[in-house]
């Protein structure tokens, strides 16, 4: 059996899990503060709240940790019930998408670890424990991608790339562009974005030849966007993982403004794909003012094909194929 634990921060982290889950045949149960998604067939763990209440009393352990507020009732109840589960079922490994104390934990009890890693300047000493403790890390992105990640802890046979990866990738495009007029989605996630409505709003205005739809943060929500991103002549996207790992999947060209998120997470990606040659994205570091119907003019006419070397559509099968290979060497 293995478990996956699932960081509740945005939705790339659960998107992640359902389509590692999607390919595997064993047991797969889920462990987060997240709901259960629909989609997922296995167990689902509900774990408490750790971030409310009063505010947190030596939340790093003096810097040794990342969240571990002293005298917390939630996060005790959480590792606790985390702590049943492994003595209940008894796991064959837990994937760790991404909490250093929940790996630790893990660690603790015996059961094997592998951590997704996180782009951006990972040497702080909580990362560089979670990343040393753990049995195998997996990169959700190209093998050929240097610099996303700096960790010094890490060596090569502790990490296996295995490109980028979405919901979308098994589904067909069902359009290439608009095909009526010039049509920009702006592609907001869960997490928060810097770019306020009253930029997007002067955005439409300097840019009467084009129409915007912007889903997420300042727009419409909707829970599946593939039909809206395969339309767009141009993505405007922040630089996550999972945007970008959606675009790529709809082979669009995009516009990346990479927001500000903790390690630099954003900026090293977007600095990443800025230097990769065939990659269809324009990288700027604020949605440009003047010269925007330009800049959205020359990403409109970037090849989208050129994503398949970040995300080829079989990112979740090889990190699936590395968890049963993992877990049929510890049973053999």
């Amino acid at each position: 059996m293995i478990g996956y634990y699932v960081h509740h921060h945005g939705r790339g982290h659960l998107h992640r899990a359902l389509s590692v889950a999607r390919e595997l045949e064993d047991c797969v149960v889920g462990l987060s503060t997240l709901d259960r998604p629909l989609p997922w067939t296995g167990a689902w763990i509900d774990l408490p709240q750790d971030a409310d209440g009063p505010a947190p009393v030596d939340p790093t352990a003096g810097g040794a940790l990342h969240w571990a507020p002293r005298q917390h009732v939630g996060l005790r109840e959480r590792m606790a019930e985390i702590s049943r589960w492994i003595v209940d079922v008894e796991p064959d490994l837990l994937v760790v998408d991404v909490s250093v104390e929940v790996a630790l934990l893990a660690r603790l009890h015996g059961v094997p670890v592998v951590v997704v890693a996180q782009p951006g300047d990972r040497r702080d000493a909580p990362h560089s424990l979670g990343y040393v403790i753990a049995d195998h890390v997996v990169a959700p992105w190209p093998a050929d991608a240097r610099g996303m990640l700096t960790a010094d802890v890490l060596d090569g046979d502790q990490v296996t790339a295995v490109g980028a990866f979405s919901r979308f990738d098994d589904r067909p495009v069902t359009a290439s562009g608009s095909g009526g007029g010039r049509h920009v989605v702006v592609l907001h996630g869960a997490g928060g974005t810097e770019l306020s409505g009253d930029a997007l709003e002067a955005a439409r205005a300097r840019t009467p030849e084009w129409t915007w739809t912007v889903l997420g943060d300042g727009g419409v929500w909707v829970d599946d966007p593939w039909d809206d991103l395969c339309r767009a002549d141009v993505v405007i996207t922040h630089a996550g993982q999972n945007a970008l790992a959606e675009v790529a999947a709809a082979r669009r060209p995009a516009l990346v403004v990479p927001q500000t998120r903790p390690f630099d997470e954003q900026r090293t990606t977007a600095a990443v794909l800025d230097q990769r040659h065939g990659c269809p994205v324009m990288v700027r570091e604020r949605l440009p003012e003047d010269d925007l119907e330009s800049v959205l003019d020359q990403v409109s006419h970037l090849d989208g094909e050129g994503w398949s070397a970040w995300n080829d559509g079989r990112g979740a099968s090889r990190f699936a194929a590395l968890l049963a290979d993992f877990v049929a060497d510890r049973d053999g």
